[in-house]
């Protein structure tokens, strides 16, 4: 009898037995490479055009960049709020549910991705206008937005998809889709850049093609989800799960279309000082377009171990073993320290070369050196940044969206906008690369203050599933 039992026993989900250190590793690091190589796509393409088209190649793509941000805004609510909801759900044993919200964000993207192409086909000259393009950048900036805009609903696929994948505990196959786009677009952008003498153009064609690859790549998963099947007809978006999704996901969405709206602040704030500077408009977009990319290798090794920490604390709270939800807490935290603070020596140190890999600006020879100082101070409080945002990412994992939401809504919308609209008010355009440290810093003390309440709150001993 005792036997029978023991086979007709539902095997335990690894999330809730594996020892945690192992199974951070093995979630986080796949996550991590993919989330570098992903952002590696913007970067590898600024390094080509910057070698290529100078000062005004990279300062269209900074411009373009926020079309960029559009669609991680969406894909990253859709992606990171279902796999919230996917593996709460499964910790709490209902199946069916988890099968709905992963089934309903698939078909959600591919809506979202396809309305979003049409528009910005549509409205691609004003809105470049908007986000900062001046009279020399512009025509650069609609060459190249005008060819990525093409990859939009394949982009916005691959990046809500991935968090789906990664939580059905396939961080390899995430990692591999991503990965092998990433490779092609390496591949392709100096063949067709230089070989093919397409210039700009070239480098959007190379990015729309890897970006097609890798979203093809995670479609072909679905039908080999481990936790659960699809049929067709749960493709369907449902509005309780999309809500449910949205509600997830909203932390990532305020924080990306903060950061749309912060980067729309900020060229238009450096082109207005930019004129009455030395500098003119050009040079400091063009480097604040740098420092941002750059930057964004660090954002990506920061959400790629939070993504890896999130199944395991959605499930685990579902489940009601929160003993392992304080213990994960314990590692992704202490692993963003060594993150950020490796990360900051490393912008501070070899900030010349950095600014340097993405060309010299040409005839312009102040380009580089008020690229390092502008990147010295933009990003020193980055050693502060890791234990931030993985704040502001925990919180959505055990549905606690809302202070989640909070935190980066502050981050971006009561502190960074108004400091860049202040601070070069009184002190022109250098003011304006202190917002960001400042900010940093306010933002670190409101996230740990979050953090330490909740942790107090939350039972110290197990629970059972009632």
């Amino acid at each position: 009898m005792n036997t029978q039992q023991t086979k007709t026993q539902p095997k335990e989900n690894p999330l809730g037995t594996r020892p945690l250190g192992k199974l951070l590793l093995s979630l986080a690091i796949p996550a991590i490479i993919a989330n570098v190589v992903n952002a590696l796509y913007n970067i590898v393409d600024q390094i080509f055009i910057g070698q290529d088209s100078g000062k005004l190649g990279n300062a269209a793509t900074s411009v373009s960049f926020p079309l960029t941000t559009i669609c991680m805004a969406i894909g990253l609510m859709t992606g990171l709020g279902a796999a919230s909801g996917f593996n709460l759900e499964l910790g709490r044993k209902n199946e069916v549910k988890a099968k709905k919200i992963a089934g309903s964000a698939a078909g959600m993207l591919v809506i979202c991705g396809v309305t979003i192409c049409v528009l910005v086909r549509i409205f691609l000259k004003p809105m470049l206008v908007a986000f900062g393009a001046t009279e020399n950048i512009l025509p650069y900036a609609e060459q190249y937005a005008g060819i990525t805009s093409f990859g939009i609903p394949f982009v916005l696929f691959s990046t809500g998809t991935n968090p789906l994948v990664r939580a059905d505990r396939s961080p390899r196959y995430s990692m591999a889709a991503i990965v092998i786009g990433a490779v092609l677009n390496t591949i392709l952008d100096p063949i067709f850049i230089f070989a093919c003498g397409w210039g700009i153009r070239g480098a959007a064609w190379a990015t729309v093609i890897s970006q097609i690859l890798s979203a093809c790549i995670l479609a072909a998963y679905f039908p080999r989800f481990k936790s659960v099947r699809f049929a067709m007809k749960d493709f369907i978006p449902h509005f309780a799960e999309v809500f449910d999704i949205c509600r997830l996901g909203l932390n990532s969405f305020i924080f990306q279309s903060s950061n749309l709206l912060v980067q729309i602040t900020l060229n238009n704030v450096l082109r207005t000082y930019g004129e009455q500077s030395v500098y003119g408009p050009d040079t400091p977009i063009a480097v604040a377009g740098i420092v941002t990319k750059i930057n964004v290798i660090f954002i990506a090794l920061i959400i790629g171990l939070i993504n890896g920490a999130q199944p395991i604390c959605s499930y685990n709270y579902g489940a009601k073993k929160y003993g392992r939800v304080r213990h994960t807490v314990k590692l992704f935290m202490t692993a963003a320290v060594i993150i950020s603070t490796a990360i900051w020596l490393v912008f501070e140190i070899f900030t010349e070369p950095l600014i340097s890999l993405f060309g010299n600006g040409g005839d312009d020879p102040m380009y580089v050196e008020y690229g390092v100082r502008f990147m010295r101070a933009f990003l020193f409080c980055v050693f502060l940044n890791g234990m931030q945002i993985c704040c502001a990412t925990f919180f959505p994992a055990i549905g606690k969206a809302t202070k989640g939401a909070l935190l980066s809504f502050s981050k971006q919308i009561v502190f960074l906008i108004p400091l860049l609209l202040i601070l070069p008010y009184f002190f022109g355009l250098e003011g304006i690369k202190f917002a960001q440290p400042i900010t940093d810093l306010l933002t670190f003390l409101m996230a740990i203050t979050f953090l330490w309440h909740e942790l107090r709150k939350m039972p110290k001993e197990d629970m059972p599933i009632t």
